[in-house]
């Protein structure tokens, strides 16, 4: 038979007093403010410092002074998902209440959760109003308000697990995403909406400071959960008839956010990239490997002009670089002008072949370009061999 824990015994729970501390704590939780209720109740108790913060750090409600060493608990919710981080509880109170410390830590997360509940409710209205702006529906009343908005969407780096389990818990965390923003602006007195589809966690508020709303934003979801969050930003728009332009912006600075625990504003991302992903240059990167395919070399002029776009130093260290002759690497250089018909002194046919590359997802030349061109040297004493 398993030991049991150190109950407390019937003369303790019989403690006069005990009944009306419960009955105390939970009237707090229910309450319409239930962490506002709960931390001006156990202040007032232990004269004493109650406070409590979201999972991403923002004080939600705090009372009293400190009167003894804080002590801080983790309020975490565990379900079929996993376990939940939704805030901590602080304490400082004369060491004759640190008996209390675990009980109080219960009802805070009961406190934490209640809230939570009716965030959710509020929630899913926000939600229906925002998905019917994303499908172009016009805002109610059929008339365009003349205030700035903000789209922002956010998506873990990392996918889900193989299996409808893993598909489930990654619905899970990224609709507890979603909430957390939206508890964020909420702090913040800032009017939010915020759904979940695609795949990503998306957020429509009115700004005071996009900028710095952005980088809080990113930083409040990255505290509340041990995944990694990419995050992009569009730029302020007028009105919720621009809320699709907007949520276009903020998935393109998603896709341009490259690391995996970043964020991205539309106006701050490489100018380039709304051109480059777009699928705009795929007739200029068609034309260009068509061009250099006649060639019929096995790739190795085209790897040779990836790296010397991508190098800025002189030929005879580009050379040494990819260990072949110099006179191997013009050889190369001017095939591919006469394959493409131009100089590569020409601004132009640079800044054509730079964008047809690019569009293609490399940057430079990449370790397979380099086993290409380094296992394709030739005779350098021929100077000229293709």
């Amino acid at each position: 038979m398993p030991d049991l824990p150190n109950l407390p015994s019937p003369e303790t729970l019989a403690l006069p007093g005990v009944a009306a501390l419960l009955t105390a704590l939970r009237k707090a939780v229910a309450s319409a403010q239930p962490e506002r209720e709960l931390t001006a109740l156990l202040a007032r108790l232990t004269g004493g410092f109650a406070e409590i913060r979201a999972s991403w750090g923002d004080v939600v409600a705090s009372a009293g002074r400190p009167a003894g060493p804080p002590i801080t608990v983790r309020l975490s919710h565990g379900d079929a998902s996993g376990e939940r981080h939704v805030g901590t509880l602080t304490l400082a109170v004369p060491e004759a209440w640190a008996a209390l410390v675990p009980v109080a830590a219960e009802y805070a997360l009961l406190a934490r959760l209640q809230a939570a509940a009716a965030g959710a409710a509020r929630r899913r209205v926000g939600e229906r109003t925002l998905d019917a702006l994303l499908s172009g529906a016009r805002p109610e009343g059929g008339t365009a308000d003349s205030e700035p908005v903000v789209v922002a969407v956010a998506a873990f780096a990392r996918p889900p697990a193989p299996g409808s389990a893993g598909r489930t818990a990654h619905a899970h965390a990224l609709d507890v995403l979603a909430a957390v923003g939206e508890g964020y602006f909420l702090e913040r007195g800032l009017t939010a909406h915020s759904t979940v589809r695609a795949g990503r966690a998306v957020w429509l508020w009115h700004p005071l400071q996009p900028e710095r709303e952005a980088r809080d934003l990113h930083a409040a979801l990255t505290a509340s959960t041990a995944q990694d969050v990419r995050l992009g930003v569009s730029g302020t728009h007028v009105g919720l008839l621009s809320v699709r332009d907007a949520e276009r912006e903020a998935r393109h600075a998603l896709a341009a956010t490259r690391e995996e625990r970043a964020f991205t504003t539309y106006h701050t991302m490489d100018p380039l990239y709304a051109l480059l992903a777009g699928g705009a240059l795929s007739t200029l990167r068609d034309q260009v490997q068509a061009r250099l395919a006649v060639l019929e070399d096995g790739g190795r002029v085209e790897a040779t002009l990836r790296a010397y776009l991508a190098f800025a130093g002189p030929l005879p260290d580009l050379a040494r670089r990819l260990n072949i002759h110099v006179n191997t690497l013009r050889y190369r250089l001017r095939r591919a002008e006469e394959a493409l018909g131009g100089s590569l002194r020409d601004p132009a046919l640079v800044a054509r072949l730079y964008l047809a590359f690019e569009a293609e997802g490399e940057s430079g030349l990449d370790s397979a370009a380099a086993d290409q061109v380094s296992a394709s040297v030739w005779d350098p004493c021929t100077g000229c061999a293709g």
